[in-house]
């Protein structure tokens, strides 16, 4: 017998498919309940079509150097696309049963401006807020709540992305949304909001890889029937929420997951010692011409410059949760990154950089530079993503940064590019970058840190990227601080 539809999930990729609803499953062979599943994919019908043909069955395939193990989670009752369905999507989220809307869309999905931190109110969700039927994430949750105001049945949104704050995040620009449209449209949904809906905070952590024909043959060979979708995924997972549900939710606790009332701190540990290295990890590597993360990491000059980051530019700007271990978790990430049998793509982590590095670099960078000290390590973290993503001049044509960084997707190309037209050296690259609007002001505009960053670009233009993260590990160690606060100019 079918499961009720209880969670609708905007975002049917690999990582869902591998964390939420793996925890879902066993939390319905711990305690019970229906709890299904139905997932939205936002434009692609190829996952949905697949799911729809496997009886909406697919294997979590867990790799280790020890082996692989898989699990079928079963708990997905539907799939549909959004573009293709924008109705049946609104309807689900308007809908009594539907008790949990979880979202995993990535950081770009949030349509967020990353100078003001508000709601982008140009594009396609200007669109959203003209009418018709929304294409953004926040506008399908606006529009979808409105909907749901008038039957008043209470609702959780849980994010499930790589933001800090990301629940608090969320509905501030709902509220946003709904504040902008025309008139007094959305007064009634606001109070709904304030009477109804909840939107915790949560982090998530686990490495799950893109699908590869070479996993599925895998897979068809231990099964003996062809698998299209399994989801490549390490051992390790993590997730911690506060426990802020509205209509309930599946037994997640007792699968493992963690109820705290210090979601951010466990969030800002996950954004800059995983997330933040990894991307560290991605550049240096890709510019060194290395294709998977386990090979990055296996270079000498990589693990120095990352274990500098963690140690010297993160750990001293977070607050800890209580009892966390930072020791054991800067461990446990050494070995995930040098997981061979995972084997992760450097282009995969070095995708969609501008979004990343917006939730890695600024708040732990600033830290440092209001208090006089410069984060070398962080600064080379923004000039591998610039010379990575880029074309940046060099001495005859543009800097080659090789296949692998070519492989990378970066959606603010376009505004980069208008942005460094005319820049016809390394360091004023660097610097048309650092201006175009993607890091909070008071770091685009402080001249140590900008003149920093440029300084490294211009050094792995002209010498490597080994020369860079020599450069940057060397002056970490010996240089003096800076002037409290820099030059804002």
């Amino acid at each position: 017998m079918q499961s009720r539809t209880e969670i609708l999930h905007l975002g049917l990729g690999s990582f869902h498919r591998a964390h939420q609803a793996v925890y879902t499953a066993r939390a319905r062979a711990i305690d019970g309940g229906d709890w299904g599943i139905a997932g939205v994919a936002p434009h692609s019908a190829g996952v949905v079509d697949a799911l729809r043909a496997q009886g909406m069955r697919y294997q979590v395939v867990q790799l280790s150097p020890e082996g692989m193990e898989l699990f079928v989670p079963a708990v997905h009752t539907d799939a549909f696309v959004a573009d293709s369905e924008p109705e049946r999507l609104l309807a689900g989220l308007a809908h009594p049963d539907t008790r949990v809307v979880t979202l995993t869309v990535t950081e770009a999905g949030y349509t967020v401006d990353p100078v003001t931190g508000t709601l982008d109110r140009s594009g396609d969700v200007a669109a959203d807020l003209a009418g018709g039927h929304p294409r953004t994430v926040i506008g399908r949750l606006a529009r979808g709540l409105q909907q749901r105001a008038h039957t008043g049945a209470p609702v959780t949104v849980l994010s499930c992305d790589n933001l800090a704050s990301n629940g608090t995040l969320t509905e501030r620009l709902v509220r946003e949304f709904l504040t902008a449209l025309p008139g007094t449209e959305g007064h009634e949904t606001l109070a709904f909001l304030d009477a109804a809906v909840t939107f915790p905070n949560s982090m998530v952590d686990r490495i799950v890889p893109r699908t590869t024909d070479a996993l599925r043959d895998l897979v068809s060979a231990e099964l003996g029937y062809r698998d299209e979708i399994p989801v490549p995924a390490e051992p390790f997972s993590m997730w911690v929420m506060e426990d802020r549900f509205a209509a309930g939710r599946p037994a997640w606790d007792r699968a493992g997951a963690i109820m705290s009332a210090q979601v951010e701190r466990y969030e800002a540990v996950k954004l800059r010692l995983l997330n933040g290295s990894h991307s560290l990890i991605a550049y240096l590597g890709g510019l060194d011409g290395r294709e998977s993360i386990p090979a990055a990491w296996q270079q000498d000059f990589v693990q120095d410059a990352v274990l500098s980051l963690i140690h010297d530019d993160y750990l001293p700007t977070l607050e800890l949760p209580d009892g966390f271990d930072s020791a054991a978790y800067v461990t446990a990430l050494t070995q995930r990154w040098g997981n061979t049998a995972l084997g992760d793509r450097v282009a995969r982590v070095g995708s969609d950089g501008s979004a990343k590095l917006a939730q890695r670099v600024p708040e732990a960078a600033l830290q440092h530079l209001r208090a006089g000290r410069m984060p070398h390590q962080l600064a080379l973290l923004v000039a591998g993503w610039i010379c990575a993503v880029t074309d940046v001049p060099g001495s005859d044509g543009a800097f080659d940064r090789g296949r692998v960084c070519a492989e990378m997707v970066e959606p603010a190309r376009a505004r980069i590019a208008a942005a460094v037209r005319g820049a016809g050296s390394p360091q004023a690259h660097a610097r048309a970058v650092l201006g175009a609007g993607l890091f909070p002001v008071e770091l685009a505009e402080h001249e140590d840190f900008v003149g920093r960053v440029a300084a490294l670009v211009e050094t792995i233009v002209r010498s490597g990227v080994r020369a860079a993260a020599a450069d940057a590990l060397d002056t970490a160690r010996s240089a003096p601080a800076i002037h409290p606060g820099g030059d804002h100019r």
